[in-house]
């Protein structure tokens, strides 16, 4: 009972009943009063990616605490930096996680469409219908949905002859991203870095075979596709040979140093001879190391610690080029791409454990002297480098986020490999069959279900209105066309090509992203619908 929050008291006929402790020190919203505050926290969230939606959408600038600029349009990326106190607010956040955990895109599209289902939901309210009823009805509208989406999805079959389709729908993701004016090679480089590490017969991609790496200079045009890996490092010692064919590499957790005593003891040098013989043991240590290293074959020695001057100099002196301080993960990718074996120590070192390469070079970018190497012509040609180029830093990262929505989007494909078309087209479709299925209701679930249709019209409505069109009509012209000619792949001239025919124009969508945007957002909206009592300390606005 210690842990019970109160007291128990009895009245004069003995019938108990609780005193809970702190009351003053509580705020607690409950029934309506908590469903409006959660629906209007939700759609404030919302509203602020709203007009990120789309090709036309627009980039929002978020300034960390430390004054580091991030210039954006990826939802996910816009949530995580927001300072989001309201706890509706953060699961709004999660949601938008989730999306890009599971897909990779689609992030802003998913928190529009939940903040839309939540404004029906408020009107729902109004008109006195239980937050349960409407939950539930919005959870068989989706169901609804998502099943019609399944019917007017088309296969898109994926593999080496497909390549141009699939570069369409990496377009398609990309349309909305800073990097539009290298549309086409951005696009490339995504699909040909999936096909490079795909295996199509068990549908599946190992996305760690693939590393995207960002350098600040040159040309977002220079960005390139490289078949093997690219580490920000150099060779240790300046005069090290700056190209090397037919490599043998050496993978080494071990460090180039003496071995030191596992104890506490100290060691006293008391004479000049006992410091020379400390000197002869050290250097005779280190020569045993390279002499190993040598032994087995190896042309090159990459090191995840690092050494000092006079064990680079004798590295240098022997001519076994050597690159410390390679990172673990770069490390685990080295060792997949030559087909070595990552070597703890220098006892375990055996010609077997080499990993081989045809060529590994140092690339030098622009007047700055910034270098990189190259390892390529590798062993297992699988492993490749999305080399991300631009003229800021703002840029490379937001690049690197756009190729990565890319390669998400296009591993999607692989797995499940079902389109639809973009441009809202699917979303009015979607909205017109939930409405025909709420005319064959007698039910109260008719309502919502109405107001699902409504909600689903959010996407379109708001593709239109970021790119300068206007909404309403823009909308009823489709819903219009979709009725009548039953072509569900109509949606809105975002880019004004003078055509609404998503198909003839390629805009093409993975139906597994659209599939997850309204499962995610239904499951959001039906917990916060859920919630009717709020208890938080009261100093906590």
């Amino acid at each position: 009972m210690s842990m019970f929050p109160g007291t128990v008291a009895f009245d004069e006929y003995g019938r108990p009943f609780i005193i809970l402790r702190d009351q003053e020190n509580q705020k607690r919203l409950t029934g309506i009063d908590a469903l409006k505050s959660h629906i209007q926290a939700a759609r404030q969230i919302a509203g602020i990616l709203r007009t990120s939606l789309g090709p036309r959408g627009l980039d929002k600038m978020m300034v960390s605490s430390d004054g580091e600029v991030t210039v954006t349009n990826d939802g996910a990326t816009i949530l995580k930096l927001m300072d989001v106190e309201h706890q509706i607010g953060k699961l709004m956040v999660q949601l938008a996680q989730s999306q890009d955990d599971e897909i990779g895109d689609g992030t802003t599209g998913v928190v529009v469409l939940a903040g839309a289902l939540l404004e029906q939901a408020s009107n729902l309210l109004d008109k006195g219908i239980h937050p349960i009823r409407i939950a539930d009805g919005f959870e068989m509208a989706a169901a609804t949905a998502v099943a019609h989406l399944d019917s007017i999805s088309e296969p898109f079959p994926v593999n080496k002859d497909t390549r141009e389709h699939l570069i369409k729908v990496a377009m398609t993701t990309l349309g909305s991203k800073v990097v539009v004016k290298c549309h086409r090679l951005m696009a490339e480089i995504a699909v040909d870095a999936i096909l490079s590490v795909a295996d199509l017969e068990k549908r599946d991609v190992n996305f760690e075979l693939i590393k995207v790496e960002g350098k600040v200079g040159g040309r977002m045009e220079d960005s390139q596709l490289v078949r093997g890996v690219v580490i920000d490092k150099t060779m240790s010692h300046p005069q090290m040979p700056k190209e090397l064919k037919d490599v043998k590499l050496a993978i080494l957790t071990c460090p180039f140093e003496p071995p030191k005593p596992k104890t506490k003891h100290k060691l006293q040098v008391g004479s000049a001879e006992e410091y020379r013989d400390l000197r002869k043991y050290e250097h005779d240590k280190f020569l045993e190391m390279v002499r190993r290293v040598k032994e087995a074959g190896a042309t090159l020695a990459i090191c995840q610690w690092g050494f000092d001057d006079e064990a680079n100099h004798l590295l240098l002196s022997e001519q076994l080029p050597a690159v410390r301080w390679v990172g673990g993960p770069e490390m685990e990718l080295i060792a997949i791409a030559t087909g070595g074996r990552i070597v703890p120590r220098f006892e375990e070192l055996s010609p077997d454990k080499l990993g081989y390469c045809g060529l590994v070079k140092e690339l030098t970018f622009g007047t700055t002297k910034d270098e990189m190497l190259v390892i390529t012509e590798c062993r297992n040609s699988r492993a490749v480098t999305v080399m991300v180029r631009g003229g800021s830093r703002v840029i490379v990262e937001e690049a690197k986020r756009s190729v990565h929505d890319a390669l998400c989007i296009v591993r999607a494909l692989v797995q499940d490999s079902r389109v639809v078309y973009g441009g809202g087209s699917a979303e009015v479709s979607c909205s017109l069959a939930v409405a025909r299925a709420a005319d064959k209701l007698s039910s109260l679930d008719q309502y919502a279900y109405r107001a699902f249709a409504d909600a689903l019209e959010a996407v379109p409505l708001a593709l239109a209105e970021n790119s300068g069109l206007s909404p309403i009509d823009s909308l009823s012209e489709v819903k219009a066309r979709q009725a009548a000619e039953g072509k569900t792949y109509l949606g809105i001239d975002c880019m004004g090509h003078g055509s609404n025919d998503m198909k003839a124009l390629s805009v093409i969508e993975s139906l597994h992203s659209k599939r997850q945007q309204i499962c995610l957002a239904t499951q959001l909206v039906k917990m916060i619908l859920k919630i009717d009592d709020v208890r938080s300390p009261a100093d906590q606005e």
